[in-house]
């Protein structure tokens, strides 16, 4: 798969998905998707005397989350990709995808909040086919609702061209 890339686009995501397939938004999984540490954490960090605890908790997540970040090392994140044809799930060494679904087949996509949502400012996305089965769930998005309008949109963008 070649994806153009949003810099080489003169508008991000306007190439026709019959021409290429073209990024239009990509987003990396935040600390939040590890739930049971993030909720152990938040409650430390509430408190002024476990507050160093809860840091502590929270250093191997967000190291890995930042040496992600660093050539040859982005086979730690995760990454939500959504293009003009598809919504992916991107893991590993060269980001393969481990979950996809076509931009024709999404039905709806529905916020997921928990305790943790307000606090580190993300949701998990469920994203359900047309026939109202969970194809698969994004854990701890960035900025959910946006990402959800941007999802819903290229679906009625380009979903009927596929």
């Amino acid at each position: 798969m070649t994806l153009s890339r949003i810099d080489s686009q003169a508008v991000t995501g306007v190439t026709p998905p019959q021409q290429q397939e073209a990024m239009i938004r990509e987003v990396w999984e935040t600390t939040a998707a590890n739930g049971p540490a993030m909720t152990m954490a938040r409650k430390m960090i509430r408190s002024v005397i476990l507050a160093p605890i809860g840091w502590l908790l929270l250093a191997p997540i967000w190291g890995k989350r930042f040496l992600g970040f660093l050539p040859g090392m982005s086979f730690l994140t995760v990454k939500f990709t959504l293009t003009n044809r598809r919504l992916m799930i991107r893991k590993g060494m060269k980001a393969h995808e481990t979950s996809e679904i076509p931009l024709n087949q999404i039905g709806e996509v529905h916020t997921r909040t928990d305790g943790n949502s307000d606090y580190y400012s993300t949701a998990d996305l469920d994203i359900q086919r047309k026939d109202g089965s969970v194809a698969f769930t994004l854990k701890g998005v960035p900025e959910p609702e946006s990402f959800r309008q941007a999802i819903l949109q290229a679906r009625d963008a380009w979903g009927p061209y596929l």
